[in-house]
């Protein structure tokens, strides 16, 4: 199980290889939120997410010889574990939804990855992803699931704190951006013990986390599709994943998709820092969100945003 040693040891193995990110602050989202806002800018991360963390230390964790990997994702972590996998010499599958945005599929590719396309209402990505990696012995590496990559996910937790630190902020809510719950599990871990407290984001209608914290047992959505934030849309929380939140985090919050839209776009304004829909939901909840403490950090964990759905955002919002 992923614990606080394999965090700092995933740190060690990504040093020179993952960019530090900084802690933004902007005094007018300060003034919007009516609160501080610390901003964990993730989007500047290679790939455009945080999901290249996760992804190195699970490439990096793997035994010499090994024959190459396989994921399947909507486009982030698909992103992270192609360069990270063409980085240590490895082959790629990525099996990806259909209707992922053209902008992230392309990229998975360029970074030399073969992209396998499935329908997300119609398909199974576990049967799928197993199905090749047992034809063609590939390693299979889970977005979430998997001890590694959670374990990667926390460094994040692990620059948060001294960041925060560095800024005099001696300790906040942590507002993380999940869907399936690596990187809020991650978060978590890293910071279990401190005076920082996790709490999960999601989209409205797609909120299995939060419902599932508030019952005490993992639930399922009713839909697999219909959000902007595609990003973040997972059916139920993950095995490994949940236990931890369940634990150490508060409790989840839940945004609307024109909230996580005008996140985008004061992102934008008063950041200089592009989000994808799905990576702005945190910073969506710390501000538009009531009964929140004075200091919130929030990840604005991805900015591989498709250009035709920034478009309409500044168009509406900006």
């Amino acid at each position: 199980m992923t614990d606080l040693t394999m965090i700092r040891a995933a740190a060690k193995r990504m040093a020179g290889h993952a960019r530090l990110t900084p802690l933004l602050n902007a005094p007018l989202l300060d003034a919007i939120a009516g609160r501080r806002v610390f901003v964990k800018a993730e989007c500047l991360q290679l790939t455009g997410s945080f999901k290249f963390r996760g992804a190195w230390s699970a490439v990096s964790g793997l035994p010499p010889g090994m024959g190459g990997v396989i994921a399947y994702s909507s486009g982030n972590h698909a992103q992270g574990v192609a360069l990270a996998a063409r980085r240590h010499g490895l082959p790629a599958v990525i099996v990806m939804p259909s209707d992922a945005p053209q902008v992230k599929i392309d990229n998975t590719a360029a970074y030399g990855a073969e992209v396998v396309l499935y329908g997300r209402a119609t398909g199974d990505r576990d049967a799928i992803g197993a199905t090749i990696a047992a034809d063609r012995g590939l390693t299979l590496i889970r977005p979430y699931d998997d001890a590694q990559v959670i374990a990667g996910q926390g460094t994040t937790g692990l620059e948060i704190a001294v960041q925060a630190a560095e800024a005099g902020v001696a300790g906040a809510e942590v507002l993380v951006c999940c869907g399936g719950g690596g990187l809020t599990a991650g978060i978590a871990l890293a910071l279990e013990g401190t005076p920082f407290r996790v709490r999960p984001v999601e989209p409205e209608g797609f909120d299995d986390t939060a419902r599932s914290l508030a019952a005490g047992t993992p639930l399922h959505n009713a839909a697999t599709t219909g959000s902007v934030c595609d990003a973040i849309l997972t059916p139920t929380p993950g095995q490994i994943t949940f236990p931890i939140l369940r634990r150490l985090c508060g409790p989840g919050l839940v945004v609307s998709d024109d909230q996580a839209l005008r996140a985008m776009v004061l992102a934008f304004a008063h950041l200089r820092i592009v989000l994808e829909p799905g990576g702005a939901v945190a910073l969506a909840a710390a501000l538009f969100l009531p009964d929140l403490p004075d200091t919130v950090i929030c990840t604005a964990s991805g900015g591989n945003v498709d250009p035709r759905v920034f478009r309409d955002a500044l168009a509406k919002y900006g």
